[in-house]
Parts: structure tokens; sequence; C-alpha cells
């Protein structure tokens, strides 16, 4: 049993189900709403959608003001933003690949880290409160584009036949044992590694936002529904939801950092081919 389920179960024995107008703990289906526009069409349109082209508008504003702006001497603003592209540049891109190739691919790596971060961010945001990566469709989106650069980078430093077969079959193997490492190197390079890019960071964003809803609706099941006996637990349930927008605001930047750190070293494993 999950960790969000034992606090529910826990608050569901000493407040009023919802059906008597208390407490209903979260769910998976928050991040299935019903569309409300658009409805019947390929471009339908619910809460979720919505906060994804918020963020990402949010996002190209930010950077598009930041330029515009930019002058020799930086503001507040412009220093900020140089910051956060100098941090993704030098700590991730040349960190694992190398001043040439961490030149070249750093436009790629940035761009993945800026995406998930702001679409994370999402979750803690008033108004929004839902991490728009918490769907399926976003992350695999951002593992296909990994996955892409990740064979992209191998074909044009090594070739085609060189990196195909230096991914399926490392130096210095056997030729007996080809049958054996041949489908265990396909299925670790050439599957897993989109499918885990994706599952670890909606995993992450779905636990996060479930928790984080607890401990809000819990405060205020508790605050109006609860014996006044209990009341006073709703500021335990308070103080562990603001101190929970930290840890989220923490792990939205961390996934966005693995996720972009993870794109870098297939990068460079698709470059230089250990």
């Amino acid at each position: 049993m999950t960790t969000s389920a034992i606090l529910a179960s826990g608050l569901a024995a000493i407040v009023p189900a919802a059906d008597e107008g208390g407490f209903e703990p979260p769910s998976i289906d928050d991040f299935y709403p019903e569309p409300f526009a658009f409805l019947g069409t390929p471009f339908e349109l619910n809460r979720v959608m919505l906060v994804r082209i918020i963020m990402t508008l949010v996002l190209v504003a930010l950077f598009g003001i930041g330029a515009s702006r930019a002058k020799v001497v930086p503001g507040r603003m412009q220093n900020a933003l140089e910051m956060l592209l100098e941090f993704v540049r030098k700590n991730i891109a040349v960190e694992i690949l190398g001043e040439k190739y961490g030149k070249r691919y750093t436009p790629i790596i940035t761009t993945i880290f800026l995406g998930v971060f702001f679409l994370n961010l999402s979750g803690v945001i008033p108004g929004l409160q839902i991490a728009s990566t918490g769907v399926v469709g976003m992350p695999l989106v951002f593992a296909i584009v990994s996955y892409i650069a990740f064979i992209y980078a191998g074909v044009r430093t090594n070739g085609v036949g060189k990196f195909t077969l230096r991914s399926l079959v490392p130096a210095g193997v056997p030729g007996f044992l080809y049958p054996l490492i041949v489908p265990v190197e396909f299925l670790s390079t050439f599957v897993m590694r989109p499918f885990t890019l994706t599952v670890r960071l909606m995993a992450n964003m779905i636990s996060g936002h479930l928790l984080l809803s607890l401990w809000f609706l819990a405060t205020n099941a508790l605050f109006v529904y609860a014996s006044a006996q209990l009341k006073a637990v709703g500021v335990v349930t308070l103080a562990a939801g603001i101190v929970f927008i930290l840890f989220e605001t923490f792990i939205a930047a961390l996934q966005a950092y693995i996720f972009a750190l993870l794109s870098a070293v297939y990068i460079e494993s698709s470059v230089h081919l250990h």
C-alpha cells in the first residue's frame, strides 16, 4: 500500500466521508478530467492540456522577454535566466559530453530540461495545481525527443553500421556470446531507455500530486467537518502541506535534471560507443 493510500485510509476513519460532506481523497482520476472545449474533435481541451499550454506560453514568454531586453550588463531577470542556461550547459551538457559535443547538443538538452521543469512546476502553482507531466503523453514526447537525439548523435558521429553494431555488441565480446548479448543490449538500449524515462517522470509527478493534494484536502476536512478534539490535527496537516510544496518544487527541478542528465548520458554513449 502506498503512503498516500495509508494516509487516506487513516483520515477516512476520523473524518466524515464525501457523501456526508466530508473528506474525499485524491485519486488518479485527477489527471483525467472531463474536456470542456472542442468536444468531439481531436483537439479536445481538458484541464491538464490547458495547464500544459499555459506553462509552455509562460516559458516562451519568459525567455522571449529576457532575450528582447538583454544587455551587456544584465539585470536581475537576465542574470537569473543566464544562470539557468549556464547551469544546464556547464553541469549537464559539457560535464557529460565534453566541450565539443556538449556545445553541439546543449540546445536540445536545455530544451528538455526547461520543458520538463516548467511542466512539473505547475503542480505547485495555485490555480493550476497539477503536474501536466503526470499523464503519459507528455513524458513520452520528451522521451522520444531524447531517443531521437541519441540515435541522431550516434549515426552522425559514427555512421549507421558502426553505431548499430557497437550499440548491440560491446567491444571485446566473444562471438559465441552474440546470441545472448544482442537481444539484451537491444532491449536495454533501444526499448527500455525511452520506457524508463517516461515511467520515472510520470510516476514521480503522480505520487507527488496525490500526496500534496491529500494534505490540503485533509486540512479542509479536519477544520470544517471533524470533531472539536480533532480540529487541531488540521494544523499539522496544513504545516505538512506547506512543507510538501517546497519538497515538490525540489522534486520538479530534480526530475528535470535527471531527465536531462540521462539524455546527455545516452547521447554520450552513442557518440563515444564505449
